[in-house]
């Protein structure tokens, strides 16, 4: 029930408002669009609804002006994101992905930094086919883009198994208790029939209505002491409580969000801040009713003010709790001391409990392909046919092989010797520690390169590393191509928005644990000005640094860069 006391923005709704509104519930004419041979993309109101659905129309900006030359269309393609809540695959659903990446996509499976699968280069007259597939193997794409809550995130975890199997059984809970209701995507993609007398909307979609949320929503849940899935990015965070090996609840975090627009002070990256405590069995009446409030209180004029941490901010902190626990109609309560220690991977094998084995594996930028001397999509594909585990999709983008016999870790071991995998041994543990997006070719909103460009980068500063007797300290380094903020660039030690073509601004200072923001150090500057600055401060961090000193609190405590009394704002 909505607060009278309480506002959302004034101003007429946006053009997304009003496609939604005209949908019929996410429908569209997205069922006869995409029977549409004459293009092989589709209307824009409809691209705007397929985002619900779980996939993006783009096009290979590398091939658009010769394109252009010759009078045809851009090289459309659909992305298409698969929701698996906590990350957590089987070995038969790999083999699936793997296959349709062959069969309708560009050969390369990316592992994303909301531990799923996505899969580019996707036709239009595919799209039908590869959707089903993965509902065959017993996954979905509903939800996994648009205003609505997405891939419930929950650390990956292999040092807790008993811990990490119990909390990724709640993030599976929430990930599907929080779906639309609506039919649509049964219909245009399964070919369900649509049942005639469209019920009233309240039964449809009693949670989101029928215009959805202003802007996407993010879910996450995290293990101490690791921070991996970075909680207090998410718009709804949740952070287990342990005590005697056993899960007391959760505390609650609310406000979170990487994405800004350059030049705009009014957007900016924010850290969610911790509101209480709730036991298990309350994590979807505390999702629910945090969903409803930004359904009702959001921006829906302006999307790039739409996200939650605006409302939150716009609204005041003390404004939501009491709302919440009004519609809740009982009080979260006091939270837990907790404590992490990182918000990276930790590689190798590991030995968990019950005697199983989990080895986590370093996937640079997440693409998992086959290079011309290193066959990473075809060894994972390998390991898939014998593995009886499961994989595991980190938030940082790499995979974990989970819950490995010991029987079973002999064979794959030989596995990962044959086709040269790796943890990342040989790497720097700064490359071990990077994160990009996708960004170009296929990314609309890419200013400039983020994946393709981030390794070479960090060829080049790894010489200053080396240099200075770092190779094996670890410093979280991000890059994204534009400043939606995919890769959580304001959370890396280092970090690169992209500004334009070969420019990025440059960012320091974020906490190791993801506990701190980083902050603006120098704007709009190239490779040469990256490297020169880096080579003079890697160099006095090598000699500065107190022990155990992580890179982004030396930069603050040096006065490279300012933190701000609460560590959570980030203007420009």
């Amino acid at each position: 029930m909505v607060n009278q006391k309480l506002q959302a923005p004034a101003g007429p709704p946006s053009d997304v408002e009003d496609i939604k509104d005209r949908s019929d519930f996410l429908r569209g004419t997205l069922k006869e669009v995409m029977l549409d041979r004459i293009s092989a993309g589709i209307p824009d109101d409809d691209n705007r609804l397929m985002k619900h659905h779980g996939s993006y129309l783009q096009d290979d900006r590398d091939l658009r002006a010769e394109r252009q030359k010759q009078k045809l269309e851009p090289a459309y393609q659909f992305m298409l994101r698969v929701r698996l809540p906590g990350g957590v695959a089987t070995p038969a659903q790999w083999l699936v992905m793997d296959e349709l990446a062959e069969k309708y996509g560009n050969s390369t499976l990316k592992l994303t930094t909301r531990e799923t699968f996505q899969i580019h280069g996707i036709l239009k007259w595919n799209m039908k086919k590869t959707i089903q597939e993965i509902h065959g193997a017993l996954m979905d794409t509903i939800a996994a883009c648009g205003d609505v809550n997405r891939n419930v995130m929950c650390t990956s975890n292999p040092y807790q198994s008993e811990i990490h199997t119990e909390v990724y059984e709640w993030s599976k809970k929430l990930s599907n208790d929080l779906l639309p209701r609506t039919r649509a995507y049964h219909e245009i993609w399964l070919d369900e029939e649509k049942v005639a007398g469209t019920p009233e909307v309240e039964e449809v979609e009693p949670m989101y209505g029928p215009l959805y949320l202003p802007r996407k929503f993010k879910i996450g849940i995290a293990v101490p002491p690791s921070n991996d899935i970075d909680v207090f990015s998410q718009d709804l965070g949740f952070i287990a409580v342990i005590q005697d090996e056993k899960l007391l609840g959760f505390n609650v975090t609310v406000g979170g969000g990487m994405g800004m627009s350059h030049g705009d002070t009014a957007t900016y990256p924010q850290l969610g801040k911790v509101i209480g405590f709730c036991k298990p069995e309350q994590m979807y009446d505390v999702a629910e009713k945090i969903i409803t409030i930004q359904r009702d209180y959001g921006n829906r004029s302006v999307r790039k003010y739409a996200r939650f941490k605006y409302t939150v901010d716009r609204l005041g902190l003390e404004t939501v709790v009491e709302e919440l626990e009004n519609r809740l109609g009982w009080s979260l309560a006091e939270a837990k001391p907790y404590h992490f220690d990182h918000n990276g991977d930790r590689y190798g094998w590991v030995k968990g409990v019950k005697g199983k084995w989990h080895l986590t594996l370093f996937v640079e930028g997440g693409r998992v392909a086959d290079f011309d001397e290193y066959k990473l999509k075809t060894g994972l594909r390998e390991i898939a046919k014998i593995h009886k585990g499961d994989f595991r999709l980190t938030s940082n983008q790499n995979l974990i092989i989970g819950n490995v016999t010991s029987q079973k870790k002999k064979q794959i071991s030989e596995l990962i010797e044959k086709f040269g995998l790796t943890d990342g041994a040989q790497y720097s543990a700064l490359r071990r520690s990077s994160m990009a997006c996708v960004s170009l070719p296929t990314c609309g909103l890419a200013m400039a390169e983020a994946e393709r460009y981030l390794p070479r980068l960090i060829d080049k500063i790894d010489e200053i590393v080396e240099e200075n007797g770092l190779r094996n300290k670890e410093i979280t380094i991000r890059m994204t191509g534009c400043p939606n903020g995919c890769a959580r660039h304001a959370l890396g030690e280092i970090g690169f928005i992209g500004k334009a073509p070969g420019k990025y601004n440059m960012y320091l200072g974020a906490a190791f644990d993801g506990s701190r923001l980083s902050k603006m150090y120098r704007e709009n500057i190239g490779e040469e000005e990256i490297l020169r600055e880096l080579g003079s401060i890697i160099p006095r961090y090598a000699k500065e640094r107190n022990e155990g000193e992580h890179f982004g609190d030396f930069v603050i405590r040096a006065g490279i860069v300012k933190a701000t009394t609460d560590g959570t704002n980030f203007h420009e």
